[in-house]
């Protein structure tokens, strides 16, 4: 539901009665996972998507019915193989839609939805805990996790199931993950299972571009359209500039390594070097290998390639840190301009974070969508 939160910001403060629906599971091959989510407002008004178009106008139905019932539904979609034209998902997966009014008179759930809007809308970091499989007068239930651990509304249980969601939420919070968690009939006093959805809204990932030059320039507008939180860094004043860069949500003047020294990076963070330059690259991939990104790429040929391996195990660089450079940089397009070489360098890292080959769909026994955080994001049960 975060992902349309600046929206049903808006929605909330117009005192719009809505319905949303998330999708809070998948199997298969699905175009949106888990989180995403379809509101439609009491005149009709949709925003959002769940599965890309093949099932919107079912789920767009749900919600008129359920502002008109006022009950929380879950429903299921998947392919149909006697009837091709029928409701479903033509890609072949399967999608669980947990459908929830939000009228504006309601106390229960509609002030927890606006609260997790108001603060995903702003950039706060926060998680969304949801109630989508269980007892039924529990469906839909929400708590709104705050990164100290305190939380806002119940699930409608026993206080004991408000706390130990909030401590599930918050761990993945932590994470910067949504996931489903089983809490356990112990764990929910409730007297049996129940399956919370908990979406966490963080601060953008970064991209550090390392290097003023023109293929700088076409990286830093493709990662801002990934939604990366973009800065560059070159110790050459006359090159790194805000006149130069004027998509960059940052530009820093100082020495690439200094500057990876002393700011902040996590596991989401992707490292883009474009020096070209001895003198800048290897401190800097000396220390940028050593830390926990998800990705460290350096320009250059294949001699360049070999020429920079060589000094950086003269630095002291062993061979597992090494294998963690992506170097050449990028995807083998055939790149020669700047905006395609930065297309180039998208791909590997979109490929690297979904766990994708790189290789032509067309002819490959591969999965389009890969489900690489399957195992993590189904976290097993919390007695």
């Amino acid at each position: 539901m975060l992902d349309i939160a600046a929206e049903l910001h808006r929605w909330c403060e117009e005192g719009r009665d809505f319905a949303v629906a998330t999708v809070v599971s998948v199997g298969g091959s699905a175009p949106r996972q888990p989180g995403a989510a379809l509101a439609v407002d009491a005149e009709g008004t949709a925003v959002g998507s769940v599965s890309g178009g093949c099932v919107e106008g079912a789920v767009y139905e749900l919600c008129q019915e359920a502002l008109s019932t006022g009950e929380t539904v879950r429903e299921t979609f998947g392919y149909s193989d006697e009837d091709a034209f029928a409701v479903g998902l033509t890609c072949g997966g399967v999608i669980d839609v947990l459908v929830t009014p939000a009228p504006a008179a309601d106390r229960r759930v509609r002030p927890v939805l606006a609260a997790a809007a108001s603060a995903a809308a702003d950039g706060r970091t926060t998680a969304l805990a949801r109630i989508v499989d269980g007892p039924p007068e529990l469906l839909g239930g929400a708590l709104l996790v705050r990164p100290d651990g305190g939380w806002d509304g119940t699930l409608g249980g026993h206080p004991e199931l408000d706390r130990t969601a909030a401590a599930e939420a918050r761990a993945l919070l932590d994470a910067g993950r949504t996931a489903t968690v089983v809490i356990g009939a112990e764990g929910s006093r409730c007297g049996q299972p129940v399956t919370l959805l908990a979406e966490a809204s963080v601060p953008p990932p970064r991209m550090i571009v390392f290097g003023a030059v023109d293929f700088a320039s076409a990286l830093v507008r493709i990662g801002k359209f990934l939604n990366y939180h973009v800065t560059v860094c070159d110790a050459r004043p006359v090159f790194a500039t805000a006149l130069r860069f004027p998509d960059a949500d940052e530009v820093v003047v100082d020495w690439p390594h200094r500057y990876l020294e002393k700011t902040e990076v996590d596991a989401r963070t992707v490292l883009c070097v474009l020096t070209h330059d001895a003198k800048f690259d290897v401190p800097l991939l000396e220390r940028a290998l050593r830390l926990p990104v998800a990705y460290v790429g350096a320009m250059g040929s294949a001699r360049t390639h070999r020429d920079r391996l060589r000094r950086l195990r003269e630095a002291g660089v062993g061979e597992p840190e090494l294998a963690l450079l992506r170097s050449p940089i990028g995807l083998d397009l055939g790149a020669r301009t700047p905006e395609e070489t930065a297309l180039s360098i998208a791909g590997e890292i979109v490929a690297n974070r979904r766990g994708g080959s790189g290789t032509p769909l067309t002819g490959a026994r591969t999965p389009i969508h890969h489900d690489t955080r399957a195992a993590s994001d189904r976290i097993g049960s919390v007695a």
